[in-house]
């Protein structure tokens, strides 16, 4: 199975991006962060999403309620606004599943625990993740959402897409105890 589909069956919402170049660019920055990282796409299923709070929630069952939850927003604008307040799906989705690719650099596994790498104390996944997105042409508009989705984001204003990644981010790690 080539890279690209063991992505899209671990992420599968990488197909709901409907233009297909930026489709394709997304999962090749997730295949760039796996091989970076040392990782493969079934890792992503066993690391946490987290190294803030001891969670059972997986990277890649993170990643994919963050981008559904920001999916459900922009349907939900659409039917209710009817184009008074919509969102470009496509940069809503793309930022959606790289907000947190950074992580590929920022953690790594000794001994079974996952723990910051040395280039994860040093570099936060918001900025791991812009360098990752940007070698593989993202537009600057999902590159803003990987950017500003976390605290680092905070004294910027935010595009609207960027604000509901953000706020599905938050949603997904303040309502989990750990």
């Amino acid at each position: 199975m080539e890279i690209k589909e063991e992505i899209v069956k671990v992420l599968p919402e990488i197909d709901l991006i409907e233009d297909a170049d930026l489709r394709d660019k997304v999962a090749a920055t997730w295949a760039d962060g796996l091989r970076r990282g040392g990782w493969t796409p079934e890792d992503i299923t066993r690391m946490p999403f987290t190294l803030a709070k001891k969670v059972e929630i997986n990277f890649a069952e993170h990643v994919r309620s963050v981008t559904k939850i920001c999916l459900g927003v922009a349907e939900t604008f659409d039917e209710i606004y009817k184009g008074k307040l919509s969102l470009n799906r496509d940069i809503l989705l793309a930022g959606a599943l790289l907000h947190d690719v950074g992580k590929l650099l920022e953690m790594e596994e000794a001994d079974g625990t996952f723990r910051k790498s040395p280039a994860g104390r040093l570099v936060r996944h918001p900025f791991s993740g812009v360098a990752l997105a940007d070698a593989h042409g993202i537009p600057a508009e999902v590159q803003h959402i990987i950017g500003t989705h976390s605290k680092e984001g905070d004294p910027y204003p935010r595009t609207p897409e960027a604000v509901v990644v953000h706020l599905a981010d938050f949603m997904n790690f303040d309502t989990i105890e750990g």
